[in-house]
């Protein structure tokens, strides 16, 4: 046990310098040096600097410290001992890498197109922070708020941090107008896309299917030996005739989908099916294989 809970803890330290590092590169070699409008405190510092002449790297450090002193009293101590790593780590990699691009790099090798510096580094952040998020953890910046949004609302993350970073985005365009802040929404967005498929690293897309049939026996044959997939058998009653009919609960990979769809219509063309997404599928055939 002692084994697994260290390679446990070894793989988080990963995800969490990794994410940091990315992050760190995405705000200081493509956001800052471009005057990007986006969401995180990257954004915040952008768009209070003309207002109150405080260069970015101070606001973004300050407030970096100021978030994660809220999240650890609100989030707990799980939270703050796994998030006080990112709160040293993510403003002296910030400082490293525009250290570096200021200095020792150049800063005209980083100025270029808005739309470039708006994908690639709306891109890096959300790798960054759904690196740190998968280990429960954040950056100690501007995606402590969503996490404690999720702790009370349990909306979707992504979502949260794409409503707050559009907030951080509309504060931007009260200062520096319209185009940029539709720069900044477009950085959010991808930033937001990225997080997302961060954090399903290791799954895999996956959709629940339920058959209504009266051939529910064949199908299921087919579903067991052909698409290599268990199968759950509900008993459910119509609301309407009040008759008993079996459905057939499956789990399948996207690329499956087809191929089943076909099939069960081949079978049963007056089937009932019905397919909803599946964001994490844990178990047999999705996240371990069968010993053989």
């Amino acid at each position: 046990m002692f084994s697994l809970k260290k390679s446990e803890l070894l793989i988080e330290s990963c995800w969490l310098l990794s994410g940091n590092i990315i992050l760190a590169i995405g705000v200081a070699w493509f956001i800052l040096p471009n005057d990007v409008l986006t969401g995180g405190l990257a954004g915040v510092a952008i768009a209070i600097e003309p207002i109150f002449h405080i260069t970015p790297e101070i606001v973004i450090n300050v407030l970096t410290v100021v978030l994660f002193l809220l999240g650890a009293v609100i989030l707990g101590k799980r939270f703050a001992a796994k998030t006080i790593f990112s709160t040293f780590a993510y403003p002296m990699f910030l400082s490293l890498f525009s250290y570096l691009a200021n200095h020792v790099i150049g800063a005209d090798v980083f100025i270029m197109d808005k739309y470039l510096a708006t994908i690639y580094g709306g891109a890096l952040m959300g790798i960054g922070i759904g690196c740190v998020f998968r280990t429960g953890a954040s950056t100690g910046g501007m995606d402590i708020p969503p996490l404690i949004l999720n702790k009370y609302t349990h909306l979707p993350l992504p979502s949260l941090v794409m409503l707050i970073d559009a907030l951080t985005v509309l504060l931007g365009a009260m200062v520096y107008g319209l185009q940029p802040a539709l720069m900044g929404i477009l950085s959010v967005w991808v930033s937001s896309f990225m997080i997302n498929k961060t954090l399903m690293i290791g799954g895999q897309e996956a959709k629940n299917v339920m058959i209504i049939s009266n051939k529910h026996k064949e199908i299921m044959e087919y579903i067991h030996k052909e698409l290599n997939r268990g199968t759950t058998l509900l008993q459910a009653v119509g609301g309407y005739s009040q008759e008993k009919r079996p459905v057939i609960m499956a789990v399948i990979v996207k690329k499956q989908l087809h191929d089943l769809q076909m099939i069960v219509s081949h079978i049963d063309p007056e089937a009932f099916v019905i397919v909803t997404d599946t964001n994490e599928v844990q178990g047999l055939g999705f996240t371990y294989k069968e010993e053989l």
